[in-house]
């Protein structure tokens, strides 16, 4: 339902990033069908429909250009740069951009240039994931998008997507199950199936995998601090 954010749990191998490409079309389904507003989605125009997803999958790239560039993915002029920036702000990582030489127009990588800035994995990952906030789009489908940031990092970046998120359908694939408590729906993948669904509170009542998966991640925090 439009305005739902919805978390999409489950171990390595469930199906949860085959469930995300096949909804933005990467992959067509060998049977069954995927309704958008209760359409085929394979009746609708290829790209139009993929203008309606924003993505941050976790096997992102960052390239050899500025770090506007990198944002918007297009050609930054004294129009959009604001864009770009409000974006970076939003995906957590303006204020180390701003500690770079030529702050956004800084570039990034040394591929090309010797000077470029290196950024840690984490900085990285949070510049792809402007690229969602420097968007317009009506479902936002983020696939392990805090792999390489820390617990308060992924906290933080969680807030500003629900701050940044409002009224847009947010579906949020995750191995850590922390973030999952605020969601409007859990959806629990085994086996490439959905075996469980419901809210974190019906889940855990449920005392089922997910309940099971989340007592675990808890006791092993608990054991780290």
């Amino acid at each position: 339902n439009k305005g739902d954010s919805i978390a999409v749990v489950g171990h390595n191998g469930a199906g949860k990033t085959t469930l995300s490409k096949l909804m933005m079309r990467l992959y067509d389904v060998s049977e069954g069908e995927i309704l958008y507003n209760g359409v085929n989605i394979k009746e609708y125009d290829l790209l139009k429909y993929r203008e309606k997803f924003a993505s941050v999958f976790q096997d992102y790239r960052i390239f050899a250009m500025t770090v506007a560039e990198n944002v918007l993915i297009r050609e930054v002029d004294e129009e959009n740069i604001p864009l770009a920036q409000k974006a970076l702000r939003q995906s957590g990582v303006y204020d180390k951009i701003l500690t770079l030489d030529e702050k956004e127009n800084t570039i990034l990588t040394r591929e090309f240039d010797d000077e470029g800035a290196l950024l840690s994995g984490g900085e990285s990952q949070k510049v792809t994931i402007a690229r969602m906030f420097a968007k317009s789009f009506d479902v936002a489908i983020l696939d392990e998008p805090s792999s390489a940031l820390d617990p308060v990092a992924e906290t933080k970046m969680y807030d500003s997507l629900m701050e940044g998120t409002k009224d847009k359908t947010v579906i949020y694939i995750s191995h850590r199950l922390s973030s999952a408590t605020r969601s409007d729906n859990i959806l629990v993948f085994a086996g490439g199936k959905l075996i469980e669904s419901g809210t974190h509170d019906e889940l855990m009542e449920l005392n089922g995998k997910y309940a099971e998966m989340f007592n675990l991640q808890a006791e092993k925090y608990l054991e780290e601090q």
